[in-house]
């Protein structure tokens, strides 16, 4: 699933097309339902950045085009008409010499707001950790602190893949309940969610200890890592019960 850091890449690969005049399409039907072609085809880009796991394009106007990939979408950007649209892309942005192509984006919003609600970007520079702290502490204390990671009202950006990691570096296990944390305990963890996240988006590397590697031995202290469902929406949590405090979930 894309996360912050991989919204952060498309960012930087779209700034080929801002300040100029683009031509929109909508190939795919659902994305062509919303009218956006209509509305924006013509207009000059004026920015594009990351939000979380958005993507904002903003258009002269007023208007902000909110891109969300979701699981499976991802953003391309190449010399215009430099191959076929063998498939049909849900948006298509054209400038005189690049185009940018949107595949498999189920979320697409224009609005005349920047975004709904967001925490603090854990990809800024430098990271708000104190803002971050702070929402996460005016959640319930019951709530578990994996399930609490990926609320984007809290802090926007992280996704599972930084969750397990981040968690994993800081020794805290994602079933810890925010009531049994400190604040220099959730700061160390969402430190090292910003500086994991950075490396990736800076260096290309992805520094994997423990996500989808379930049954394996921990490479800290040799404990099988464990994977269970986590929150709402199942997703799923990775964590060494040997080394991380606060596992506090019943055996499978």
């Amino acid at each position: 699933m894309p996360e912050g850091d991989s919204l952060h890449r498309a960012a930087r690969r779209l700034q080929v097309l801002v300040g100029e005049r683009v031509a929109v399409e909508t190939p795919h039907p659902r994305a062509a339902a919303g009218r956006l072609a209509e509305r924006l085809d013509g207009r000059k880009l004026e920015a594009v950045e990351a939000a979380g796991k958005n993507l904002l394009l903003s258009f002269e106007g007023g208007l902000v085009l909110r891109s969300h990939l979701r699981m499976t979408g991802r953003w391309q950007v190449r010399p215009r008409e430099s191959g076929p649209k063998a498939l049909r892309p849900w948006l298509v942005l054209q400038s005189t010499k690049h185009e940018a192509l949107l595949w498999n984006g189920p979320v697409l919003e224009l609005t005349a707001r920047a975004t709904r609600r967001l925490g603090p970007d854990i990809l800024a520079d430098p990271p708000d950790l104190a803002g971050m702290t702070a929402n996460l502490r005016r959640e319930h204390p019951g709530r578990e602190l994996g399930d609490a990671l990926l609320d984007q009202r809290l802090v926007a950006g992280i996704g599972n893949l930084w969750k397990a990691e981040s968690l994993w570096r800081a020794e805290l296990s994602p079933w810890l309940r925010l009531g049994d944390t400190t604040d220099e305990e959730l700061e160390c963890v969402l430190g090292e969610a910003s500086r994991l996240m950075r490396d990736s988006l800076e260096n290309g590397r992805e520094q994997r200890a423990i996500y989808r590697r379930a049954g394996r031995p921990c490479p800290r202290c040799r404990t099988p890592i464990r994977s269970r469902g986590q929150g709402d929406d199942n997703r799923t949590a990775y964590w060494c019960p040997g080394c991380q405090r606060g596992e506090g979930i019943p055996k499978a």
